[in-house]
Order: C-alpha cells, then structure tokens, then sequence
C-alpha cells in the first residue's frame, strides 16, 4: 500500500489519534476507580445517596 508523499503526516496523525483515545480510556477508568473508592468511603461513613432515599424519606 503507497500512501505516496504525505504518508508520515498519515501514519503520525492516526498514531496521535490513537494515543489520545488511549490516554482518555486510561483517564476514565482511573476516574471510575477512584469515584468507586470514595462511594464505598462515603457508605462507609453513614452518607447515603440522595438517589437511594425511598419517596417517604424525603423532608
């Protein structure tokens, strides 16, 4: 396959295009990680989600 003259502008583009995804898949799950952590922390301390209040526990 001849990509002809602008084939390092291609090949560099979709390798940067690449690493960008990588790092940002990499972001997210050390972002899910860490907000997981500190829920399980949160729980642990007797705060509880708004979202897990039934209907009757609202003021």
């Amino acid at each position: 396959m001849s990509l002809g003259p602008y084939a390092s502008f291609i090949v560099t583009s979709y390798a940067t295009a690449a690493a960008v995804v990588a790092i940002l898949i990499g972001w997210v799950m050390i972002d899910y990680r860490n907000q997981t952590l500190r829920l399980r922390e949160l729980d642990r301390s007797g705060i509880t989600r708004r979202s897990g209040r039934s209907a009757t526990d609202r003021p």
